[in-house]
């Protein structure tokens, strides 16, 4: 398309009026002498204001400026995997190699490498002359050792198919198809597209989701299960171990996908996240993890518009991979930090805050935002999803909040970090009370038909013995625990066995990282068993004391951290062991087995 030439009137932070006749609402733009990246965000009459990606330090009136016929867009294509990218889609390592440890503004690198040849193998069951449609397979390419890229019609094209190139090596760039639409224009087909980061991409249609995710954490899976296509967020304050988690999901879910993306967050945490992921080894291959995954690094330092372009980046690159036919797990670390930035671009834009200075879209923003997760027919008839998991940074860790308080209403996994339970070293430090989960039911199925029936009565009667400690907890720190009757002592002691036996979960345990769902259901039924037995000795006169001192308790703690997952039949062996211990003090007692 023709550029449309302007220049420069004002500049308010990265807020930029220029003039600027004929260019549309959401059309990208490149403004000044260094050519700074920017998206027109209001029209009035011939006047756009911009919202620059970069900073405006040095820019003035009458600089010149263009638009270049196109909105913000990602290109998406083989090539993406493995790779770190700023909130704007640039490479950071070529980033990088051209302007070392800080970057340069005006820097216009193609995120996609021109120069890397791809081996394409396309569809000989392909005929020329065929009529194709959107989501078409042409051929496919092996992306990494652990990923193969299947090269589909774009969505915005269909015709007659004219050409179809043969085997070999391509780049990105160069034609492998040529279709002839209705009007006769022949439209190329390259390795790769551009598509607009704010337009959600098509599908065939959505459905339920039904499988979970299953993340190898005990408290998400069994207590406050996510599904494949969902929606979560996790909220936390400062230090409660959030990234921690989500490093977590990201090894071990049963995606073939990862995107993460670091929205706002501190440059230490991202560098951190940035120098482990690449040495983290993929559990379910035994390669490294990053030939699943694709890293947004867009830090608190960096400009604040970047980071509301970096979730969209980050989830049209999902959807992506989605239509390719994978389930992919987006986490979005964190939306705090965007709403911050939507908080910043509408005070300089003069519009009305409301609730703690936050523009009056917010909700309906984080509402568009999670909208794009699902599970749903592709356009090539497969069914794929999108998982979103937004982290959220509540200040002071008040979840009444605007970004929080929104966010809990349109997620239906709520995993709730509390600062208590991370400063007594319990982690994951999700509070059980604050945590919820509306795909139990759903969730049920699974579990009921794979792994144990009695699934969803275990976990509502561990839900419910943690609710009763609570409550007892709060009588023993007014008048001590000798208010209590031996029941109630034993309620903690059983509470205590879930907590530490199978809520508690080191990340960096080489045993208990990863818990199965299996080894999940059998650390879980062995705690109820064991507090199960006490209740039947304490009802029979045993003094509580007497339960409480049992070896078998500090053994039935640890024995998560002692037997991995593929030991799940020595876990049933430890299930005698248990009323070994129980049937002795019966006996001890003289009462019958």
């Amino acid at each position: 398309m023709t550029e449309i030439n302007g220049e420069v009137i004002a500049i308010n932070g990265p807020i930029v009026t220029i003039q600027l006749p004929g260019v549309r609402n959401g059309e990208q733009v490149r403004v000044g002498q260094l050519a700074l990246m920017g998206e027109v965000i209001r029209l009035e009459g011939e006047k756009a204001t911009v919202q620059v990606y970069e900073s405006t330090e040095s820019l003035r009136p009458g600089d010149l400026a263009h638009a270049l016929g196109h909105p913000l867009s990602v290109e998406l294509g083989p090539g993406l995997m493995g790779k770190i990218f700023d909130g704007v889609q640039r490479p950071l390592d070529k980033i990088f190699a051209e302007s070392g440890d800080y970057i340069a503004r005006g820097l216009n690198i193609d995120p996609l490498a021109r120069d890397s040849l791809w081996d394409f193998i396309p569809n000989n069951r392909l005929s020329l002359d065929k009529q194709v449609v959107p989501g078409i397979f042409l051929g496919q390419v092996q992306e990494t050792p652990s990923i193969k890229h299947p090269i589909l019609v774009p969505p915005n094209c269909q015709g007659e198919l004219v050409e179809l190139v043969h085997a070999g090596k391509y780049s990105v760039e160069q034609i492998i198809a040529k279709v002839k639409q209705d009007k006769g224009e022949i439209v190329p087909i390259r390795l790769f597209h551009r598509w607009p980061v704010r337009t959600p991409r098509p599908y065939q249609n959505r459905d339920h989701a039904v499988l979970p995710l299953l993340t190898g954490q005990r408290i998400l899976d069994t207590f406050f299960p996510l599904l494949k296509g969902g929606k979560g967020a996790v909220p936390g304050p400062f230090g409660a171990g959030k990234t921690m988690l989500q490093q977590q999901i990201a090894r071990w879910a049963n995606a073939d996908i990862v995107i993460y993306v670091g929205c706002g967050e501190r440059g230490n945490e991202l560098v951190d996240i940035l120098e482990s992921f690449p040495e983290l080894t993929d559990p379910h291959t035994g390669r490294s993890l990053m030939e699943r995954t694709l890293l947004i690094a867009n830090t608190s330092n960096m400009p604040v518009v970047a980071r509301e372009a970096s979730i969209y980046v980050g989830v049209t690159i999902a959807e992506y991979y989605r239509d390719l036919g994978y389930d992919v797990v987006m986490v979005a670390d964190s939306t705090s930090r965007w709403a911050e930035a939507l908080r910043e671009v509408g005070g300089r834009l003069g519009q009305m805050p409301v609730e703690e200075g936050y523009p009056a879209y917010l909700a309906s923003r984080l509402a568009a935002f999670y909208e794009r997760a699902g599970r749903v027919t592709t356009l090539a008839g497969k069914k794929a999803s999108v998982t979103l998991i937004g982290a959220v940074s509540p200040p002071g860790g008040d979840f009444s909040e605007p970004v929080t308080s929104h966010t809990k209403e349109i997620v239906q996994t709520f995993w709730a970090l509390s600062k208590d339970l991370a400063d007594a070293r319990h982690y994951p430090s999700i509070d059980w009370n604050d945590s919820f989960s509306d795909y139990v039911s759903t969730a049920q199925q699974w579990w009921a038909e794979n792994i144990d029936s009695h699934w969803q009565a275990y976990r509502h009667e561990a839900l419910n013995l943690l609710a009763q400690a609570d409550e007892l907890a709060r009588i023993v720190n007014l008048v001590g625990p000798e208010a209590l009757s031996s029941a109630q002592r034993w309620v903690l002691e059983g509470a205590t066995l879930i907590r530490e036996g199978v809520l508690q979960q080191s990340a960096v345990d080489e045993v208990d990282s990863f818990c199965s769902p299996e080894k999940q259901m059998l650390l879980l039924s062995l705690m109820l068993q064991v507090y199960h037995q006490g209740v039947t000795l304490i009802e029979a006169g045993v003094p509580v004391e007497q339960l409480s001192d049992l070896v078998i308790l500090a053994r039935a703690r640890r024995i998560k951290s002692e037997l991995s997952s593929q030991e799940v039949d020595k876990l049933r062996d430890f299930e005698q062991e248990i009323r070994a211990a129980f049937d002795k003090i019966r006996v001890e007692y003289g009462y019958e087995k």
